[in-house]
């Protein structure tokens, strides 16, 4: 079974792409997609479930390796259990750490002599298993590096322009209006005791659905806006 995975960090973002190049090159990979951001891999529902369920001669398929994991301690783990469990690891971007080279890698031993010779090749076959271990280390390290300088660009970005008097994110008291917030507001006005309906807090919000900080929260708005008229 070939799965591909596929993960973005903001449903702002698309998806769409990492699923086309996986589907170009394993047309009947079952994609597997999620929206998580942050460089842990607890709390990513679909990738665990992925692990779960993958099984020996299994495919798993990645854009790039930072779709597996963006910490290079985690990813190089990760990476060594589904090795040794038989799942096949294919990243399209950095295919030097596909797991068949890794194993062609480690395969790819010098025949002992039965000599003293055999004290260098065997120091030697050691050294060539470590260097494909660095090379998959190293690019993970290099996806963790990525993040971080991204977070450190955006921090410097957002310091700048607070420099430069720019307004940095919601003003304080503002007020955001959704689909969600103009519907549960309607239900308010419609059910609370305090406006036009019979019910009081705890019964309107459970009448709602809403959570309890957010009925408050809209009340209090509502209660500032009939104020004004």
């Amino acid at each position: 079974m070939v799965y591909g995975y596929c993960r973005i960090s903001t449903d702002k973002q698309n998806i769409e792409r990492q699923i086309r190049n996986i589907q170009k090159e394993y047309p009947d990979a079952s994609i597997k997609q999620e929206i998580y951001t942050g460089t842990k891999t607890e709390g990513r529902k679909v990738f665990e479930y992925l692990l779960k369920i993958v099984k020996p001669g299994d495919t798993i398929v990645f854009d790039s390796v930072s779709r597996m994991s963006r910490n290079a301690e985690t990813g190089f783990q990760i990476y060594q259990e589904l090795y040794d469990k038989g799942v096949e690891l294919v990243f399209l971007k950095e295919p030097h750490i596909n797991t068949v080279t890794y194993k062609k890698a480690l395969s790819n031993n010098i025949s002992m002599t039965g000599t003293k010779t055999d004290i260098i090749l065997k120091a030697v076959n050691e050294y060539l298993m470590e260097l494909a271990k660095e090379q998959i280390m190293i690019a993970f390290m290099q996806s963790e590096k990525e993040i971080s300088d991204l977070h450190q660009r955006t921090k410097e970005g957002i310091e700048t322009a607070r420099r430069k008097g720019k307004q940095i994110g919601r003003q304080c008291g503002t007020v955001v209006t959704t689909k969600k917030s103009i519907s549960a507001k309607k239900d308010i006005l419609k059910f609370s005791k305090y406006f036009n309906g019979t019910l009081a807090d705890v019964d309107c919000i459970r009448m709602i659905g809403i959570a309890r900080n957010t009925y408050y929260k809209y009340k209090a708005q509502l209660k500032a806006e009939y104020s004004k008229k």
